[in-house]
């Protein structure tokens, strides 16, 4: 049998990793300045909770959802999406008296489709979620969040800021009803996928990106002229909210969410390169004002906001590099040196210092790993320098070598190196 990856899981190694992490950081940075707490919730959850979140008739539901049976014989569910389960915590935990709430979460989602640029199977998403405010301001604090976060990665001349209305449930209905009034007769034309969303959810047709779907959404009845007075006043209090804070945006007027609990602001933070093809949306989210209804079940609305954004779709933008680790490299001679290496490895570990140390082996093979490994200073010391409590030091940027007293190690690479790991 041969051991491989399963398709569309990857390992996350090297620079991968350190971009990543750093994106997790960033974001983690920005969410203590809203007052976001952070969240971890379960990566399974009861199918019924993302079902009823997405849609029953949803791709993600009918298609993509990594879902099974445990023992006893539950339906379960690898968590597509992280909205679901904090609003499911919010629910059992019954907070509702607690509000407004703001979570940040990270982590693992899984979604069972072609995998692709960008688009795992196994893919890593941070999320902002703000329970509990009804006026623009919970819109804007997370669309200046979301700003914020960009630019703290420097990629923010990479993305533009879409954002549309969908206006509230009285201009989603009017607009559905004209949009079936138009898509009908042309239904042989639209995609195998548009034909059957079109009996489930009309919406999501706009959301299509083949090419025969394009050029019959091009005509479409948009969502904007259906927008009531309170839906177009909302809209401009967000706007004119971007504009105060000097956050550039445009309107896309084709940009919908094809699920009932969504309302008012939707937005995407779209990459301006082409080399993501179709996949460049770095960032979506919008205000769910219905969705805590929707799984809770009764008369139990909050009015919410939030956003995700792919890990690895903002790696591809991200050019950090983390930074260099200072190696200490630690090349011991001899039996007696090798003893000591292991003791003296512990004491500089132990005060935060990075330290490698070699196989036994030749000098040069030692001090030509420590050059691969980029090891700022190589610590050297055979039977003489043991006799004499010293070690020699050399410096591997810049070849300077000398000889220092053992006691005198610690303090020295602490003061040269400055940066610990």
């Amino acid at each position: 049998m041969i051991l491989k990856r399963l398709r569309g899981m990857e390992d996350l190694t090297g620079e991968n990793q350190k971009k990543h992490q750093h994106i997790i950081q960033i974001a983690r940075e920005i969410s203590q300045l809203f007052c976001f707490q952070e969240i971890s919730t379960p990566l399974l959850e009861s199918t019924h909770v993302f079902a009823r979140t997405l849609g029953e008739h949803s791709d993600i539901v009918h298609k993509e959802m990594f879902t099974f049976q445990d023992r006893n014989s539950n339906s379960i569910t690898l968590r597509p999406e992280g909205t679901a389960g904090v609003v499911r915590h919010f629910i059992t935990e019954k907070q509702k008296q607690n509000l407004p709430l703001r979570f940040f979460y990270h982590g693992p989602m899984f979604r069972y489709e072609r995998p692709q640029k960008g688009r795992l199977r196994q893919f890593h998403s941070i999320g902002m979620e703000l329970l509990g405010e009804e006026s623009s301001r919970g819109d804007l604090e997370c669309l200046s969040l979301a700003w914020l976060f960009l630019k703290k990665l420097n990629v923010q001349d990479q993305v533009k800021l879409e954002i549309n209305s969908i206006g509230d449930l009285e201009t989603r209905t009017a607009h559905q009803t004209a949009l079936l009034e138009y898509l009908k007769p042309l239904r042989k034309k639209l995609s195998e996928n548009s034909q059957r969303r079109l009996q489930m959810n009309p919406l999501r047709i706009l959301d299509s990106k083949e090419d025969q779907d394009q050029e019959i959404i091009k005509n479409a009845p948009k969502i904007k002229s259906f927008l009531n007075k309170s839906s177009l006043s909302f809209f401009e209090e967000v706007t004119q909210g971007l504009n105060d804070l000097n956050i550039p945006w445009v309107e896309n007027d084709s940009l919908v969410r094809g699920l009932d609990y969504y309302s008012h602001t939707v937005f995407e933070f779209k990459a301006l390169s082409e080399n993501m093809g179709t996949q460049n949306t770095v960032l979506a989210g919008g205000r769910y004002d219905s969705l805590v209804e929707i799984l809770a079940g009764g008369d139990q609305r909050v009015h919410s906001a939030g956003w995700a954004a792919g890990i690895e779709r903002l790696s591809f933008l991200l050019k950090y590099t983390g930074p260099k680790l200072k190696l200490i490299a630690l090349i011991p001679l001899g039996e007696e040196g090798e003893k000591q290496a292991l003791h003296l490895a512990w004491k500089l570990r132990q005060a935060g210092l990075c330290v490698f140390h070699p196989k036994p082996g030749q000098l040069s093979k030692k001090m030509k790993k420590a050059s691969q490994l980029e090891a700022s200073y190589a610590v050297i010391f055979g039977p003489e320098e043991i006799q004499t409590k010293q070690v020699s030091i050399k410096n591997m940027e810049t070849g300077k070598q000398e000889r220092i007293a053992m006691d005198q190690l610690l303090s020295f690479l602490q003061k040269n190196t400055k940066q610990l790991c």
